[in-house]
């Protein structure tokens, strides 16, 4: 059996802001152990492989504007042959997979899918791995499977699977169990309820199906959202590793998720054929995962897998707590110290600090919702902003200067490019600089600096095997990031 391993990378995470952010969503960030959750994702899926399961091309689902991100953390995996499908905007985890199963299509070959969001987390790898090849198993033979999270609590942030009585009568882990309905999130009542009552289970957003299967049960159930992706592909441009499909029909198709998309109908559907239409439909199963799964969906949640010390706190950075329990601190650039707090979170960032109640940290992305109505920069960006090329650090600014630290990857280079509204001074702090600058082109090293004029066409460049660090200090009457004359650029903006 041939499997391909399917990497949702979308979404922005609002609810792990100030870590968390639309340029630098949760997927991307090392929230455990040293990997980020993108690519602990990847190691994860990549490590289902045995005597009679071989594992293909890893297939990557994101946005345009994170494709460099998604390619950078690719790089550090040197063994993963990938594949990025790149959405030009978002419409949901449906069409997403559709793209997936299009690629996996491409060359005649139908690979099972093995499809999770990139942003989840799992303690027991051993147990992860048994239950997935347990469900590749059982999709070779046509079959739809859901991992289900066996549920510790009744937790209401969750949809829910419902297993049919048959299968909770039965009894029998080794067997996927058949799908009795798709429940939504429930109040706290009733989430209590479903955990006394048994045959629940948590919806973990991960499936395991054939390509050609996800392609079929599609066009029978929303053949809207099958035909726009049929004709995105067909427009599709490859400029490997990136796979574009046609913006325009693509843009066009209806957003929908796989569980309302698919998995729900399909699971009434099922229910009510007949004698004699069984064929009409995939078997829809669900095989149960007690492998410690969090989606880390809050900030409560991030520590609840955190390592907490005697007072029940889980801290990261530069943090100082006294007579404090239950809370979580991360400090980022700077000493963040708390007296006498209880359950509480804090989250220290460049540009920001969140202070929340625990209990309430579901609600951050109210704060979000806020800044994007505000149009304020912190929604979208951390002071840090990576680049293609590298990163800058604005470092400083006020009325008619900003100061930035910026560091160029070996070899790289930015745009060729010009300013209307400001100048530039640039200082070498580190590595070897190559500036175009008008008709000229010079070498600087380590102290040595530049003045680039307002309106002059220039270029930097770092033609050395280590990274190139430099001071900008810009000056003018606008300093906006919109401020910027492309002629060339290596990424295609």
């Amino acid at each position: 059996m041939k499997i391909s391993p399917v990497i949702l990378c979308g979404g922005s995470g609002t609810r792990l802001w100030p870590l968390s952010r639309a340029g630098f969503p949760k997927q991307f960030l090392v929230l455990s152990g040293t990997n980020s959750l993108f690519q602990q994702a990847i190691e994860r899926l990549c490590g289902i492989g045995s005597d009679d399961i071989t594992v293909g091309e890893t297939l990557i689902v994101t946005n345009e504007e994170h494709r460099f991100l998604a390619l950078d953390q690719l790089r550090e995996m040197k063994s993963v042959l990938a594949t990025l499908l790149l959405e030009p905007v978002g419409r949901n985890t449906a069409p997403a997979l559709t793209l997936a199963a299009l690629q996996a299509t491409a060359n005649g070959e139908d690979p099972i899918l093995v499809v999770t969001p990139a942003d989840q987390t799992v303690t027991d790898a051993a147990a992860f791995t048994a239950s997935l090849r347990h469900a590749v198993h059982a999709a070779e033979s046509g079959a739809i499977i859901i991992l289900g999270i066996t549920p510790d609590r009744p937790e209401t942030g969750y949809g829910y699977i419902k297993i049919t009585s048959a299968s909770q009568a039965s009894g029998n882990s080794l067997q996927p169990f058949d799908v009795d309905r798709f429940v939504e999130k429930p109040d706290t009542g009733t989430a209590q309820r479903y955990l006394a009552e048994g045959g629940y289970y948590w919806n973990s957003g991960m499936f395991v199906l054939k390509a050609s299967v996800w392609l079929k049960v599609l066009q029978q159930f929303r053949p809207d959202i099958a035909d726009a992706m049929t004709l995105a592909w067909k427009g599709k441009t490859n400029d490997t590793p990136f796979v574009r499909p046609d913006k325009t029909t693509f843009s066009s198709a209806p957003g929908e998720s796989i569980d309302y998309a698919v998995m729900e109908p399909l699971s009434v559907s099922s229910a009510t054929l007949t004698s004699g239409t069984e064929d009409s439909f995939p078997k829809l199963k669900m095989v149960p995962l007690a492998a410690g799964w969090n989606d880390l969906g809050a900030w409560e949640a991030v520590w609840q897998i955190g390592e907490r010390d005697p007072n029940g706190n889980v801290s990261h950075g530069d943090v100082l707590s006294v007579d404090s329990r239950d809370s979580l601190i991360l400090a980022n650039s700077r000493l963040v110290t708390a007296v006498g707090v209880n359950n509480l979170v804090i989250i220290e960032t460049a540009d920001a600090v969140l202070v929340a109640d625990k209990d309430q940290s579901q609600n951050v992305k109210k704060i979000v919702a806020i800044l994007q109505k505000q149009e304020r920069e912190e929604h979208t960006l951390h002071r840090k902003v990576y680049r293609p090329w590298g990163w800058y650090d604005s470092i400083d600014e006020a009325e008619r200067f900003k100061v930035k630290r910026i560091q160029v990857k070996p070899k790289a280079s930015l745009s060729l490019q010009k300013h209307h509204h400001r100048a530039e001074h640039w200082i070498v702090v580190k590595g070897t600089a190559e500036v175009t600058c008008g008709d000229k082109t010079i070498l600087l090293s380590e102290n040595q600096s530049t003045y680039i004029p307002l309106g002059e066409i220039h270029r930097l460049r770092n033609p050395g095997t280590i990274p190139l660090e430099i001071i900008e200090v810009q000056s003018g009457s606008y300093l906006g990031e919109d401020d910027i004359q492309r002629f060339e650029d290596n990424y295609g903006r």
